[in-house]
């Protein structure tokens, strides 16, 4: 099939290569042309495993392009997939100017039937202001005899598995009316649908409120298990030991329940935000949606309140060793990580950092440039010489097993902050290091 993909950010360009992989013509626009002549050239703007050959294969097979050139673009794709982003506005909800921008575009310049699909998180209702854009440009123009529709169809991408998670889909929300864009829609994804039926369709609203409400759920199933792990310190428990008394029964189960510090990332802090501004919106009291934020909010400074502690409130002068970067493993990305908040308290009380993140490293440096008071080093263990300690904010594989006796030797306190609880703490009290992790006791 012929396909557009509107924006190369990580949901577009993930989900045109993998189309490409099993055949699909695609044609991925956007208007940043320095990205577009990158890609063209081989170089790909995001980290993420098994995205860089799956991209150059399809390009240099003619399946995947690249151009800033809207109108061929429109003209080539039976389907239009918009997967521009959606920013959040000052209020947290959703910015609709890209999605809409793009509606029009399409309404502007097709010349055909097309069949829009809506693959950007966007607030219920947003495929009606997609279907009233592209409407009055029609209208405009005097073209209301072009048909077209508009498809719901959320992604349920996870950074540092997205292309796993495109070619093995565990399932594929389609919101829709139609029987014909239906129809079309399970032809595009074929592919993918193969082993067992997959495809899920029903309304269009649904489908858009499909995507908030799973994101939602699991951003609040992090906030409880941070929430036990503070009661559990106070109480004198063990929340790995909860965790996996808790996780044994099926109806609970092991994912999303390690305790840390918050979650971070593009999509569930933007996405919890968004739709308690869809709640206000219609009146409606998102009670637990706001704990869910604030718990953690609070527990992105957690590591620093146990750091502060440690050493009695005077952290002025010294250097910090910090392993991690990115919000999660195998992402080079660190929008609302928590170790900028980490980092950016310790800065504020006068200390240094030291840090080693195995992808972030370049991140980190386009976000807070050239500082005295921030080193980035080639490795994890270069990261240790001279500091007072080693904070730790991402679980990179790693990081689990590292020599526990370098680390001693090379900290000036033998101490660590463990802010993904990657360690035994009975370990590293043989190792004559303090271990200070979250929801735990001391050895």
């Amino acid at each position: 099939m012929n396909l557009t993909v509107f924006g190369i950010g990580y949901v577009g360009l993930v989900q045109a290569a993998v189309l490409a992989e099993v055949g699909h013509d695609v044609v991925c626009v956007d208007v940043d042309a320095g990205k577009v002549e990158r890609l063209n050239q081989g170089i790909i703007p995001i980290f993420e495993p098994g995205l860089e050959s799956l991209v150059r294969e399809n390009h240099a097979a003619g399946r995947i392009k690249f151009t800033t050139d809207a109108a061929a673009a429109v003209s080539h794709g039976e389907i239009q997939m918009i997967a521009v982003g959606t920013p959040p506005g000052e209020d947290g909800s959703a910015d609709l100017k890209y999605v809409l921008a793009v509606a029009e575009t399409i309404g502007r310049l097709m010349d055909g039937a097309k069949i829009v699909v809506g693959k950007s998180t966007v607030p219920v209702g947003t495929a009606d202001k997609v279907r009233a854009t592209m409407a009055a440009v029609l209208k405009a123009r005097g073209r209301e005899d072009l048909a077209f529709d508009v498809v719901s169809n959320p992604e349920f991408l996870k950074e540092g598995s997205a292309v796993a998670d495109c070619m093995r889909p565990d399932r594929i929300i389609v919101g829709t009316d139609s029987q014909e864009s239906e129809l079309v829609m399970r032809e595009l994804y074929a592919p993918f649908n193969r082993n067992h039926e997959k495809m899920i369709v029903m309304d269009v609203r649904s489908a858009e409120f499909t995507k908030y409400a799973a994101n939602c759920m699991l951003a609040t199933k992090i906030s409880f298990m941070n929430e036990m792990a503070n009661l559990a310190e106070l109480l004198g428990a063990d929340i790995e030991e909860v965790r996996k008394g808790i996780g044994s029964d099926p109806r609970i189960g092991y994912h999303f329940i390690y305790p840390g510090l918050g979650y971070g990332g593009s999509c569930f802090p933007k996405d919890v935000r968004a739709l308690i501004r869809t709640a206000d919106g219609v009146g409606f009291d998102a009670m637990l949606l706001k704990s869910v934020e604030e718990r953690n909010n609070a527990q992105k400074s957690v590591l620093f309140d146990k750091l502060t502690g440690y050493f009695k409130g005077d952290l002025a002068g010294k250097t910090f060793a910090l392993w991690g970067l990115a919000f999660k493993p195998n992402t080079d990305d660190m929008r609302e990580a928590p170790a900028r908040v980490l980092m950016e308290a310790i800065w504020r009380a006068g200390a240094r950092v030291q840090a080693y993140d195995p992808e972030a490293m370049q991140e980190c440096q386009t976000i807070y440039g050239q500082r005295d008071d921030l080193m980035l080093c080639g490795t994890k263990e270069a990261a240790l010489r001279g500091a007072d300690a080693l904070l730790i904010a991402t679980e990179w594989k790693n990081f689990r097993a590292p020599a526990f006796d370098v680390i001693k030797d090379a900290l000036s306190t033998p101490v660590i902050f463990d802010g993904r609880n990657l360690y035994d703490p009975r370990v590293l009290a043989r190792h004559g290091l303090d271990y200070i992790s979250i929801g735990r006791q001391p050895a």
